[in-house]
């Protein structure tokens, strides 16, 4: 048999130590992990003296939340959707084998028709919330599961709980809170739609648990603490009303206990996205490895109520489950908690089948003993429900509506159960706000420097702080910059990582030096010839949550400067730029929790069938992600369905730098730098080029860079579908990750030159076209760049929104002979291209110059 060794506890506390962190606690002074491991171990009048400030604490978050004596739970029917799990947990009775299921009559996974018809049951009982538990991707373990995911049409078992929580919705009207254990950013993407919250208990950050043979994690992927951590922090970033907790006793030692609640509160911190966290006792089960494992005892899961209480402040929501404790309703209350979790008057606790609910009306004359109210909350906390959009999705926000109290955010508990259509928001294209911005931005500006958000949206700024310092440190550079310098000049190819950090520091002669060296590589490669494209950019919406910090160009919805386009809209520009010479559009916007995922197929399909020979060049890899999670396809399938409705290539922007100590930093919400990857990949693999980019000068270092410029020649040398590198100086006078204090002001002379160069010199022979941006260097800046390794000059742009909503000075467009000038300045001549590098057409040529390539002046402002 195998068993958890009992938890390296060391000694008990001294009584002076005890005393100390008692005081602290009921003066209100943060606790650390050293006072809280003392707290832990809180016995007698000692625990009685603990649980008396802890109660305080959660009586003032309860007040400030205006239901002061309320104690809440959710009215559910548990689902375990499968039972099968690719994770050994060693006191674990809810996961089987196939053998097992088999024998009992039962499928790999519940069927349609028997979850909802538990679903049903639960609604007709005036149940809201529908528990969807499963195990860890069991269909990497266990081919059956694979097989029968595949005969029911679901590539994965995400795929099944997405379609399954629609029908749920759509049939019962329960809302669904999934389960799924651990995810992937993507994951979330894809299931934030279909639900009202989601979540995964943390259950230790105690690694050793799971890294050493006998300990209960042992031989189980999913329960690596680093991981459960990162999920925890996609949720966040993903803007999901996250459900966590702690599994106590199960070999742990209270420091470790106390590191674990430390980790909860740092991520709640930083993302304020944790609805409650649930404390758990370990009972050990019959026929499980740890079946002689002593139970967590009472005392101890109090403690640990309490010092969580502590931890998390008034704010944070805590449960315990009112089925493991043995009818000690009273203690735990005293403890601090202020939910019972969910309780079901249809289903087992299929965790803990031998621990069945209480009846509500006794959890309710209990509470009452205690001095509280119980009362009926939703799947999701009161406060996520009052915030609304980002937490909730337009298509789940219905539903959670027609079942809450519009003043508390509670349950509204005589509500009718029903369901209702789960659908795509109507009228998305509908022309709204400041549609004419792309000109009013030169010359009104916006309407003022930051959002009125801006102190929510982001995150917890403070914690951000602490998180970019490391970054932002600078490294010893010791590689000798002459020898760099000979070998850049011999073959840049065979620059080691030293050598190219000491070039990427360069300064003075040295960088001087670094510049020749890439302008002539550029001269042997590409020529002499500056290329640029007649191009117009059209940003459809920038109406955007993601909570990008770098971005000054997102805006709620009801901001004084958020705009929608009508696909009327878009079409007429891309006439007008098609009747001014132009040979491409370029598309991108801000992810509107209204746009649908087949919206991109109609923009690219409106421009296409007004402007049959435009190119168009659309979407970046995290709004091809937006799409393809709305719309339940793969990034594979929705990228050939994107390919079909008119679009030619993709822009190689949200890339910022591929390094996700930097992405975390720089934004709260978008794709992580491996998702990036995968979409450019699999766009290259279709035939769909794209352009690649890089964001530099705000929180990141010269290493940063390099790795970046690494990852960039994998995967050309890969798929070969990179059609140039543009360069993308960070404009922060309006950033928000700026005038929060964190960013640097944007990157100096020198760093531009020598990102430009090192360019020019590491891309090499991979990627030979290098693009300059005159819209964030201005004139003399990028004819700098041009004498520096880069070749390329961008587009005439005709209107450009986000980088001067961030701030450039340098104006929304170029003409075609304000290009011409740069690159003369350069001592350069210039030749317009397409946008694969082509030769452009004589036609478009003589339309282009004709017209100089800017829309007429009088040209009337498009939904006047």
């Amino acid at each position: 048999m195998t068993s958890t060794p009992p938890p390296p506890q060391g000694s008990a506390p001294t009584a002076n130590a005890m005393r100390r962190a008692l005081k602290r606690a009921r003066d209100g002074v943060a606790l650390d992990v050293a006072e809280a491991a003392v707290l832990l171990q809180a016995r007698g009048a000692d625990l009685d003296d603990l649980c008396a400030s802890a109660a305080r604490v959660r009586d003032a978050g309860l007040e400030a939340a205006g239901r002061p004596g309320v104690i809440t739970y959710s009215k559910s029917v548990f689902i375990p959707l499968t039972r099968l799990c690719r994770d050994k947990c060693h006191y674990c009775t809810f996961a089987t084998v196939p053998g097992k299921l088999r024998r009992a009559g039962h499928g790999m996974f519940m069927s349609p028709d028997e979850v909802l018809a538990i679903a049903r049951r639960g609604a007709e009982l005036g149940c809201k919330e529908a528990l969807i538990t499963l195990g860890d991707r069991p269909e990497d373990r266990w081919p059956e599961a694979r097989e029968w995911l595949e005969a029911a049409g679901y590539d994965d078992t995400i795929a099944y709980v997405r379609a399954i929580s629609i029908r749920i919705l759509e049939e019962t009207g329960l809302l669904p809170h999934l389960n799924p254990g651990a995810m992937s950013w993507t994951d979330f993407q894809r299931l934030k739609p279909v639900s009202a919250s989601m979540g995964m208990m943390l259950e230790t950050t105690a690694e050793r648990l799971w890294s050493e043979p006998g300990g209960p994690h042992y031989g189980s992927p999913d329960k690596e603490p680093a991981v459960r951590l990162r999920v925890l922090e996609d949720a966040g970033r993903s803007s999901v009303p996250f459900t966590s907790g702690l599994l106590i006793g199960i070999g742990e030692n209270y420091e470790e206990r106390a590191e674990s609640l430390f980790a909860l509160r740092r991520i709640s911190r930083a993302y304020h996205g944790i609805q409650e966290l649930i404390m758990q006792n370990f009972r050990a089960k019959p026929d499980t490895a740890m079946r002689g494992m002593p139970d967590a005892e009472l005392d101890d899961l109090v403690a640990t109520v309490a010092v969580a209480r502590h931890i998390m402040g008034p704010s944070g929501c805590l449960q315990a489950p009112p089925n493991l404790v043995a009818g000690e309703y009273e203690r735990l209350i005293g403890a601090g908690i202020d939910d019972w979790g969910g309780v079901s008057p249809v289903t087992p606790d299929h965790v803990n089948p031998e621990r069945p609910w209480p009846q509500i009306d006794e959890l309710a004359e209990r509470s009452a003993a205690a001095g509280f109210r119980l009362r009926e909350r939703l799947a999701v906390y009161p406060e996520f429900v009052q915030r609304g959009e980002p937490w909730l999705d337009p298509r789940v926000l219905p539903h959670v509506r027609a079942l809450a109290d519009p003043e508390t955010g509670l349950a509204n508990e005589h509500a009718e159960v029903k369901g209702l259509p789960w659908q795509e928001p109507e009228d998305v294209f509908v022309p709204s706000g400041r549609t004419e911005l792309h000109r009013a931005i030169d010359t009104e500006g916006r309407t003022a420097d930051r959002r009125d958000d801006f102190d929510e949206v982001y995150g917890d700024w403070e914690a951000l702080r602490e998180a970019a310092a490391p970054g932002m440190a600078p490294e010893r550079i010791d590689a000798d910059v002459r020898e760099a310098l000979r070998q850049a000049a011999d073959d840049p190819t065979r620059l080691t990582d030293p050598q190219a950090l000491a070039l990427l520091h360069a300064d003075g002669p040295a960088l001087d030096a670094v510049c020749r060296i890439a302008d002539d590589l550029r001269r042997d490669v590409v020529g002499d010839d500056v290329t640029y494209i007649v191009t117009r950019n059209i940003n459809f919406t920038n109406v955007c949550y993601t909570g990008c910090r770098f971005c000054a160009f997102a805006q709620r919805r009801t901001d004084a400067d958020a705009y929608t386009l009508s696909l009327d809209q878009v079409a007429d520009r891309a006439a007008q730029a098609w009747d001014v010479g132009a040979v491409e559009v370029c598309m991108q916007g801000g992810i509107h929790p209204d746009l649908p995922g087949t919206a991109y197929f109609d923009i690219a399909r409106a421009v296409k069938e007004r402007v049959p020979g435009m190119h168009v060049h659309a979407f970046s890899p995290m709004e091809i992600v937006n799409g393809a999670t709305r719309t339940g396809m793969s990034v594979r399938e929705w990228l050939a369905a994107a390919k079909e409705a008119g679009l030619d290539t993709i822009p190689g922007t949200a890339a910022e730098i591929l390094d996700d100590e930097v992405r975390w930093v720089l934004t709260k919400g978008k794709l992580p730098a491996a998702t990036w990857i995968e979409v450019v990949r699999t766009a290259h693999e279709l035939g769909i080029r794209s352009s690649s980019t890089m964001m530099y000068g705000h929180v990141d270092q010269p290493r940063h860079w390099l790795g970046h410029f690494r990852r960039l020649v994998e995967i050309q040398q890969e798929t070969g579908g990179f059609t140039e590198f543009v360069t993308l100086p960070f404009i922060h006078t309006n950033a928000p990750v700026y005038l929060a204090g964190i960013s640097r002001p944007g990157p100096t002379m020198r760093d531009n030159r020598a990102v430009t160069a090192m360019a020019r010199l590491l891309l090499h022979p991979h990627i030979t076209n290098i693009q300059t941006s005159w819209v964030k260097l201005g004139a003399e800046g990028a004819a700098e760049m041009l004498r520096s390794g880069a070749n390329d000059l961008g587009g005439t742009l005709m209107e450009e929104t986000i980088s001067r909503m961030a701030g450039s000075s340098y104006g929304s467009y170029r003409s075609v002979r304000d290009l011409i000038a740069i690159a003369e300045a350069a001592g350069r001549p210039a030749r317009a291209r397409t946008t694969l590098y082509g030769e452009v057409p004589a036609e478009r040529v003589a339309a282009a110059m004709a017209s100089d390539g800017h829309l007429p002046e009088l040209l009337p402002v498009l939904g006047d």
